[in-house]
């Protein structure tokens, strides 16, 4: 039979849990429209309405809080953007799937300043440590993404040779400016994405 102690820490873990997730929801809404380093113990817990030093408790440092926020959006673009993608055939079918899905990201969007990696990047990328290791991985993960489908369009004849990885490295760079275009009310925006992407995907010559 199960003893009270357990119970109490089962609950208790499950509040710590929720308290969590609770808080990144909050640190990933905040960063995407301020940036990481404008996150706090303080202002999250006043936003999340839970106690600075339940926050603290959770996350130890400010670095670790930010290091977990880059963490949490990844896990929520995985979800929003690629993991429905896949069910798309692999390739050109894919690649305009995965483009599909970010416009619906970023246009909703899923975070409050709209992508959070673009809203990001910047602020990390000269600066050496945890946070700016995990936006890398975050955006090494997202470009060889799109350099995957690329290559499997090109092998299965569906567009012409190219090079994959250049290739995602523009469209990423057309992403990010979509997303400052969206953000200042360029409707048009999207339009652009699609006609640039779909001439790269254009099929071989015969």
């Amino acid at each position: 039979m199960e003893s009270a102690v357990g119970r109490t820490t089962d609950k208790r873990l499950l509040r710590g849990a929720r308290t969590r997730e609770l808080v990144l929801r909050h640190a990933v809404d905040l960063a995407s429209l301020e940036g990481l380093e404008n996150i706090s113990f303080g202002r999250l817990a006043a936003e999340a309405g839970v106690s600075k030093a339940g926050v603290q408790t959770l996350f130890k440092s400010k670095e670790a809080l930010q290091v977990a926020a880059v963490e949490h959006a990844r896990r929520m673009f995985i979800d929003a953007v690629i993991r429905p993608a896949r069910s798309a055939p692999p390739g050109a079918a894919r690649l305009r799937a995965l483009l599909d899905r970010w416009v619906e990201y970023a246009t909703a969007p899923l975070f409050a300043g709209g992508c959070f990696r673009a809203a990001n990047l910047a602020g990390f990328d000269s600066r050496p440590g945890p946070v700016r290791d995990a936006l890398f991985r975050d955006q090494q993960e997202w470009t060889e993404t799109l350099a995957g489908e690329l290559r499997q369009a090109v092998a299965a004849g569906e567009i012409a040779d190219l090079d994959a990885p250049l290739a995602a490295f523009q469209i990423d760079a057309l992403l990010c400016a979509a997303n400052t275009a969206l953000r200042m009310g360029d409707d048009d925006a999207v339009g652009k994405v699609r006609r640039v992407v779909e001439g790269m995907l254009a099929p071989p010559r015969p």
